[in-house]
């Protein structure tokens, strides 16, 4: 067998044993959060692991006293490190580093809030800040240090209000479950909260943990107290969100279909995917509310799969141009919506039920992807970080159901790839990172994209990069929720997509050989 055949069939072998890895884990793989490990150091000191999750914290400070990604991603973390570690110095037996690791998220974060700072588009971000900073805050003016300013863009009333409403007993809307910690001491065992499985609040440690409260954490009777336990790694820390088994298995399944992978699917996985819908589509996780991303990427990977079903629920999200991710959102999404045109166009049978409606939805969705395009050809997204990520994303959905329109953008796009490519043959928006540059090479490489010289060798660079660098490399967390995080498993398998189709496009995969890299 030639060693590139070797190559796509050690893939076919990673595919299987990663599909089967995942119909077997009803958590999903997801990297640890600052954020939420913060918030249970800060909120529930009894729960079992205590220790691991102050020493993670303690790990994962920054140099310079900041915690979390870059540019203004360091604020969220930072915050609720800062906290979480004040409030533990106070504590019986606390380590001295804990004081001193404190002080240094202070000063960093003196430095880094002033009224005029962004906040970045993450998960209720203008509710957590001004949650966040009155906590230091508060530690600040025990000790007679002066307080920290709240940034605009934060909304400290709609929090209170919000407050006031858990108290005298009312519901809150089901999104913001996800991001209880917020409430307070108020949610504490509130009635109005439904726990989903009996143990889990919003598909959220933290959230779940401040519905508990302490002493329910350390007495370990309450199912919660397993759920948090099972999230928490070796390391110490906790994810943003758990279980996002769907979200995972939409994103992993329709990626390797869509990338040609031959993918043999256990019937299980499939069936848990219809599962999930209800008449409003289907949900991220548990506890999460349905959203138009996860019912659409959930319905492309069930029509790739050769088992569809009827996309009606998608019109529950129509808007005037575009779909809402959820029925009142801040900000639409870009990839959101291309998933949406990716689910109508997978749909488009001949005797689809009202195919006319889909048919001009298609229309109007492509029209719109076209619109957000940003004038050096990328596009911008609010459940990522990266342009790369949302560029894949539109001109991918674009490249296959956005027809000669489409076709334009797309064809910016890759100019666009092309202009950014680091000399190393990575991609990436504050640094070349696998991730990034797997979104560029199947950008490249997609089905409708004509592979010029040009593009052949960009995408064998990008390839050559891949298959170069050490796989074990930590990913730069790039995806949105209240912090920064990686789903590591779709990542993994973005970079095995990238790669088959390098592998499987005549004039990348001769540029690999001649280079002799991956082949």
């Amino acid at each position: 067998m030639s060693s590139r055949g070797s190559w796509l069939a050690n893939a076919n072998e990673t595919v299987t044993a990663l599909v089967a890895d995942m119909a077997a884990d009803p958590w999903g793989r997801f990297s640890p959060s600052v954020y939420e490990t913060g918030r249970l150091v800060a909120l529930t000191p009894s729960l079992p692991g205590h220790p691991e999750r102050v020493r993670f914290l303690l790990r994962e400070q920054h140099g310079d006293g900041r915690w979390g990604g870059p540019g203004d991603y360091d604020i969220v973390p930072t915050l609720s490190a800062t906290h979480a570690l004040l409030t533990e110095a106070h504590r019986p037996g606390a380590h001295p580093e804990v004081a001193r690791a404190a002080d240094r998220g202070v000063r960093a974060l003196a430095d880094r809030l002033r009224p005029n700072t962004v906040l970045p588009d993450t998960v209720a971000v203008e509710l957590m800040v001004p949650g966040l900073v009155a906590e230091v805050n508060a530690h600040l003016t025990r000790r007679g240090d002066a307080p920290l300013p709240l940034p605009e863009g934060t909304r400290p009333q709609l929090l209170e209000q919000l407050r006031a409403a858990v108290a005298q007993g009312h519901a809150l809307p089901e999104k913001l479950l996800h991001s209880l910690e917020i409430i307070g001491p108020v949610a504490r065992g509130a009635d109005s909260v439904e726990l989903v499985r009996g143990a889990i609040v919003g598909c959220s440690p933290s959230a779940t943990a401040t519905w508990l409260g302490d002493e329910a954490a350390g007495a370990g009777a309450h199912p919660g107290v397993r759920y948090l336990r099972a999230v928490q790694d070796a390391g110490g820390g906790v994810p943003v969100a758990a279980p996002l088994a769907l979200f995972e298995r939409s994103w992993v399944l329709s990626t390797l279909v869509s990338a040609g992978l031959d993918v043999r699917v256990p019937r299980e996985l499939v069936d848990d995917l219809h599962a999930a819908f209800s008449p409003e589509g289907a949900a991220g996780g548990a506890g999460l509310p349905p959203d138009v991303d996860d019912t659409a990427t959930a319905l492309y990977a069930l029509a790739l799969l050769g088992s569809p079903r009827s996309p009606e629920c998608l019109w529950h999200y129509e808007a005037d141009d575009h779909f809402r991710c959820f029925p009142e959102e801040r900000t639409p999404s870009t990839s959101a919506n291309a998933h949406a045109l990716q689910a109508i166009g997978a749909s488009l049978t001949p005797d689809l039920p009202g195919r006319e409606r889909y048919v001009a939805a298609a229309r109007t969705l492509t029209r719109w992807l076209s619109e957000q395009q940003n004038t050096d050809g990328s596009w911008h997204d609010k459940w990522h970080a990266s342009p790369f990520y949302a560029t894949a994303c539109c001109a991918t959905a674009l490249a296959e159901y956005g027809g000669a329109d489409g076709s334009k953008a797309v064809r910016r796009a890759v100019d666009w790839l092309l202009a950014t490519q680091r000399k190393d043959g990575s991609w990436g928006r504050w640094r070349g990172t696998r991730e990034e540059t797997a979104y560029a090479v199947k950008t490249l490489l997609h089905q409708g994209v004509p592979t010029t010289e040009a593009t052949a060798r960009a995408a064998a660079r990008g390839a050559a990069h891949l298959l170069t660098t050490d796989g074990d490399t930590a990913h730069l967390p790039l995806w949105h929720d209240k912090d920064l995080y990686t789903p590591l498993r779709i990542v993994e398998v973005e970079i095995i997509a990238a790669l088959h189709l390098a592998h499987t496009v005549p004039a990348v995969a001769a540029q690999l050989a001649e280079d002799r890299v991956g082949v």
